[in-house]
């Protein structure tokens, strides 16, 4: 997901946490639905997504076109781009097709006052250092939802001898929900927004595999893994919701009429694959092995200071039990003159759109940002320097 804090005088106090993309439904085939509009289907079942975004790239302007012109244009943010400044993120080492595309869209078509484009991490970095004045280095975790990123930031630098990226993020769990539960029990291969609802509601990320595993296998009350999931019918049920414990038919069928999904080791095994990648196939290694090999690739005296700030953002961090998960295993792997602390914000998925906040009402924005009057004058090249992607 793109986020795009836009400043017009003084920057905005609130954060819209918006779909990058559109949408088409079966039940209205012909309308093509963008962004938030997402909220005026009335049967989001067997919802078709058109993604700008492959792969963590921007590779469809078209699309990326129309979310922006609706987010910008008198629907909703009402934006005079001749007097707007505009912060926008982007992958880590990003496409120079890409990158140069972007700055002929955002300068030459919406004519933008003056653009910042950062990965991120960065924004976040400087997030982290605002709060941590003290602190001088920091290792990002970005877990969003084509990839996880591990990236150390030292005095708001990122060192990129040892920026990691993995290629597993929320979109690959919910596919491989959605497979899982389609090989069990019903088909839901292209229930990709409901099956998106059922793995915030009911995945955790287990602090021991086998033993959850064991539990998963018990029948009856025992097993305390197992939730009975309603699935909406959008007609009386608007967004699925689990079972309470004390309604739960342990045996036998329910008479009520709902459709339900009853997941037990669901649960926790599709979240491991962030800490596994290779359970399904994916030779990596998983996010707590990549943090600390990221680390011992940078010199030896600045370890410890990246050990003890373990920075988590972006949705999959949202599990229950990653945070600490995270923690036991990089304490495992680390020595044990080693401090290690691992911060997950209040708001991990807002939590670069706050550095960008920042970041716009320091002293020193107007020299990080490309005027318009920049690039007419020197082109991709001033873009090149003062943005380090």
């Amino acid at each position: 997901m793109c986020l795009i804090p836009c400043l017009k005088g003084n920057f905005p106090i609130f954060s819209s946490v918006i779909p990058n993309c559109q949408f088409r439904s079966k039940t209205a085939r012909l309308k093509t639905f963008t962004a938030n509009q997402l909220d005026e289907i009335k049967d989001p079942s067997g919802l078709f997504y058109i993604l700008p975004f492959q792969k963590g790239y921007l590779v469809n302007w078209d699309v990326q076109r129309q979310v922006w012109d609706y987010l910008f244009g008198k629907e909703m943010y009402q934006v005079d781009f001749v007097d707007t400044n505009i912060i926008i993120t982007e992958p880590y080492f990003n496409f120079t097709s890409i990158q140069e595309s972007m700055n002929e869209i955002l300068f030459e078509e919406y004519q933008f006052q003056a653009v910042l484009r950062v990965n991120a991490g960065a924004l976040s970095a400087h997030r982290y250092f605002r709060d941590n004045p003290s602190e001088l280095c920091c290792i990002i975790v970005d877990s969003g939802y084509s990839f996880t990123h591990i990236v150390p930031y030292c005095r708001s630098k990122k060192k990129k001898e040892a920026i990691i990226r993995i290629n597993v993020g929320g979109k690959l769990l919910t596919n491989h929900l959605k497979e899982i539960i389609s090989y069990r029990q019903l088909h839901v291969m292209d229930e990709t927004h409901v099956i998106n609802q059922v793995k915030e509601d009911v995945c955790y990320v287990s602090q021991d595999f086998y033993k959850d595993m064991d539990i998963a296998k018990l029948k009856g009350e025992e097993n305390t893994v197992m939730v009975d999931y309603v699935l909406p019918d959008f007609s009386t049920i608007k967004k699925g919701f689990c079972k309470p414990r004390e309604e739960m038919v342990l045996s036998g069928k329910y008479k009520t009429g709902e459709q339900i999904l009853r997941l037990t080791n669901e649960r926790f095994a599709v979240p491991e694959i962030l800490f596994h990648p290779s359970d399904i196939g994916i030779q990596e290694m998983g996010i707590p092995e990549a943090i600390v090999y990221s680390i011992q690739n940078l010199p030896e005296e600045m370890q410890p200071h990246f050990f003890k700030n373990i920075v988590l953002t972006g949705g999959n961090t949202l599990f229950p039990g990653f945070r600490d998960r995270v923690y036991s295993e990089v304490r495992c792997l680390t020595p044990t003159d080693y401090d290690v602390s691992v911060v997950l914000p209040e708001n991990p998925i807002t939590y670069s759109w706050e550095g960008g906040k920042l970041i716009s009402e320091n002293d020193d924005f107007e020299d990080m940002i490309v005027t318009r009057e920049d690039y007419e004058e020197h082109g991709h090249n001033i873009c090149e320097e003062k943005f380090d992607i």
